[in-house]
């Protein structure tokens, strides 16, 4: 019989950094112990850290939703009982360890990388699936047999094995995010009936969203969600650990979470570790649980889109673009304007907390979103990316319509954009480029200017407090500076063309097109 190794309550593995830059791993103890130490979670990938993230918050909602602050029991009562108990555990500045303790330690046997029978976040009846290396187990190598990392992190022999606390991040990390590249199970292929296809982990299907404090305390503390869009209590908390039986059935489908523990250790894979001595060598890997993805309200973490229907109101969750600057989908994370979008749960839970004076008007959040981007019917990872911007907590007032002033000049900066296309695509023509290469020539100067405003923009969204400013007068500020980076760049390009482009063909000139320019954006700036 295999011994009991590593138990992740107790044994360090949890990458943390702390003020001075440096990282360190910390057992799930060790972390709410002393989160309010540290800067945040930082892991081989921002997306492992989410999900590792999501492991923690299934713990604290699961906690708090049971205890009190002192540890006796004393289960919430309604949706102001919840706010009551956040805004005293934020108060406090720091997580009481001994409800943590109490729970946690009646759960220690439940927490054991390796076990003979019930190994954490793994399932033994796994080893009927495909079999992989440690290389495939390990996010950051993102290997596939057409894809091969210039520049690795591991190589070389080290990409065979790796150590307990590196496979349970990643364990957690394949679980959330696996791609579709795995086959059904002998035995499920003598099924008379089809499996159906679960889809990539969970969290790979969504427009991630979380939210970032001051340190790991507030950062945990903010995505702790503990009312529901209709400001009405969660179901009760089930995390997986707490099942008696553990979920083996391959590839199923199953009704949607009524609650956040339960949803934030779904498992979208029946995963086990192949272990050496006390190194893991590989993993087995089968299709797990899945539910449908259209109008999951119950998840807070991500953008939602609005789907064309003619019998009811379907939402889908909406990956992010990772062409994209984040602050360039503001609109669809704090959407409701305009009635297309549905707003996040995360933010709808900081506007209540806004709202009701729990945070201070003046608090800057970071709002961060993390995402695996897919190729080929979500075959293999292609790209793996990470943003932020930091807003004041006012812009997630659910009562105000301050948001307006930024949509509308993020609008502005699509609009320049679309003046700048429009040179780069008058200059090509004067300089007889062809239509193929025009249109690499306008979207190589679009994203120029997106590039040129990109921190700027993040600084003045940064700056803008609704409760201070005056929004008129920010805005203005905001259409100068925008203006006068456009009107650089045009110059930039016209001096870089050749003097037979100054004078053109066809009637079409560059000295014509950057009057042309020049004059829209003039009155751009009455």
């Amino acid at each position: 019989m295999e011994e009991k190794m590593f138990n992740l309550l107790k044994e360090p593995w949890i990458c943390v950094m702390n003020k001075e830059c440096e990282i360190s791993e910390l057992s799930v103890l060790e972390l709410f112990e002393h989160a309010h130490e540290y800067v945040d979670l930082r892991g081989e990938l921002a997306t492992q850290d989410i999900a590792i993230l999501r492991l923690l918050l299934a713990i604290l909602h699961t906690v708090f939703s049971r205890y009190d602050l002192n540890g006796k029991e004393s289960k919430l009562k309604d949706a102001d009982d919840a706010l009551d108990r956040w805004e005293n555990i934020w108060k406090n500045g720091r997580f009481p360890m001994e409800p943590l303790r109490v729970y946690l330690e009646s759960q220690i046997e439940r927490f054991w990388l390796i076990h003979p029978d019930r190994p954490f976040y793994q399932c033994n009846y796994a080893k009927i699936g495909t079999e992989y290396t440690a290389a495939k187990l390990n996010g950051n190598l993102s290997e596939s047999s057409n894809k091969i990392r210039l520049f690795s992190t591991v190589s070389g022999k080290s990409k065979n094995f790796m150590s307990l606390s590196e496979a349970a991040r990643w364990l957690i990390y394949v679980n959330a995010y696996d791609d579709t590249s795995a086959k059904p199970s002998s035995e499920a292929k003598k099924l008379s009936e089809k499996l159906p296809s679960p889809g990539v982990g969970w969290l790979g299907k969504l427009g991630l969203l979380t939210i970032g404090g001051n340190n790991l305390f507030e950062t945990l503390l903010l995505n702790m969600v503990m009312q529901n869009s209709n400001k009405s209590l969660y179901g009760s908390e089930r995390p997986i650990w707490e099942q008696e039986i553990v979920p083996s059935d391959e590839r199923k489908e199953i009704p949607l979470p009524d609650n956040l523990a339960e949803l934030y250790t779904l498992q979208s894979r029946r995963l086990l570790l192949k272990v050496s001595g006390e190194k893991v060598i590989g993993y087995y890997l089968l299709g797990g649980d899945f539910f449908e993805k259209n109008n999951a309200f119950i998840e807070p973490m991500t953008v939602w889109a609005k789907q064309k229907s003619k019998t009811e109101e379907v939402y889908s969750p909406r990956r992010h673009d990772p062409s994209k600057q984040f602050w360039r989908e503001f609109g669809s994370v704090i959407p409701g304007l305009d009635g297309k979008d549905k707003r996040p749960g995360i933010i709808s839970w900081l506007g209540i907390l806004e709202e009701e004076g729990i945070i201070d008007i003046n608090y800057l959040l970071k709002v961060r979103i993390a995402s695996v981007q897919y190729g080929d019917k979500d075959f293999f990872v292609t790209h793996v990316f990470s943003d932020s911007i930091s807003i004041h907590s006012a812009l997630v007032n659910l009562k105000q319509e301050w948001q307006k002033t930024v949509i509308d000049q993020i609008e502005f900066c699509d609009k320049l954009a679309r003046y700048v296309k429009e040179l780069a695509y008058d200059v090509n023509r004067a300089s007889g480029g062809s239509g193929d290469t025009s249109k690499v020539t306008e979207n190589r100067l679009k994203e120029r200017f997106y590039l040129c405003i990109d921190e700027p923009f993040r600084k003045w969204l940064c700056e803008y407090n609704p409760k201070v400013d005056d929004a008129v007068l920010k805005a203005k500020e905001w259409n100068r500076q925008c203006i006068k980076i456009a009107e650089n760049l045009g110059r930039e390009m016209i001096s870089e063309v050749t003097s037979q482009a100054i004078f053109g063909r066809n009637g079409v000139s560059a000295a014509g097109a950057i009057n042309k320019f020049m004059l829209k954006l003039k009155k751009e700036a009455q």
